[in-house]
């Protein structure tokens, strides 16, 4: 009866130790395949960013070259004198002054002021698929007239200037006008030549963004 009892026990014992040791091995499976799966979702996250970075680095060359080619186009206008061109806010930006462009306190274009209108806007329609926003700017003088204010006068600035490219030429669809008024000088206004350089036309090149990183999640929300 001993020995019947014994041999139990051992039984008993030696599938304490297997349902144990399975349980360690079940246990060390799941951990491991848990492993796996984070290794798995790395690797992808990986391939993600580094596929993201292809992209940014690809758009960025593409704008480094828009801007060199740009230069290039406008390099005899820019060498006399008679425009800038920057990178304003990430956009790039043709800039014109508007002593250049206008009469003092005047919103009507004086001749040479067209003339030079009309060559940049050949110069712009030229470069196929883009879209052009004026922007017209003052510095902070008041007009000195009653009811209309800098934002007025910066807004009429930008309209001929858009009649006169269209005009010129350049398709309606792809330009625009806004008023910026005094709100965004260029320098403060605290001499004559800060002041001059305050006023002035932006035509902005319209950033293409279908491209960023991402655009493409944004739209499905657009919908």
């Amino acid at each position: 009866m001993k020995f019947k009892i014994f041999v139990f026990v051992i039984l008993f014992l030696i599938n304490c130790v297997s349902n144990s040791k399975y349980e360690t091995l079940l246990k060390s499976y799941e951990e491991s395949k848990l492993e796996n799966q984070r290794i798995l979702g790395e690797k992808g996250d990986l391939s993600r960013s580094l596929e993201e970075l292809k992209r940014i680095q690809e758009e960025s060359d593409r704008r480094i070259q828009e801007y060199k080619a740009l230069m290039s186009t406008f390099r005899f206008l820019i060498d006399a004198g008679k425009l800038k061109i920057k990178i304003i806010d990430g956009r790039m930006v043709v800039v014109l002054s508007s002593d250049i462009l206008f009469p003092i306190g005047s919103a009507y274009l004086s001749p040479s002021g067209t003339a030079a209108i009309k060559e940049v806007t050949t110069l712009l329609a030229s470069l196929e698929g883009k879209r052009f926003q004026i922007e017209g700017h003052t510095d902070d003088t008041p007009t000195g007239i009653k009811g209309y204010t800098n934002w007025e006068l910066a807004s009429s600035r930008a309209l001929n200037v858009l009649h006169t490219m269209i005009k010129a030429g350049m398709p309606e669809v792809r330009i625009s006008a806004a008023s910026m008024g005094a709100s965004r000088p260029a320098l403060p206004n605290t001499s004559p030549e800060n002041r001059s350089a305050n006023r002035r036309i932006e035509i902005v090149i319209v950033p293409d963004l279908s491209n960023l990183p991402g655009m493409e999640e944004l739209q499905k929300y657009s919908n």
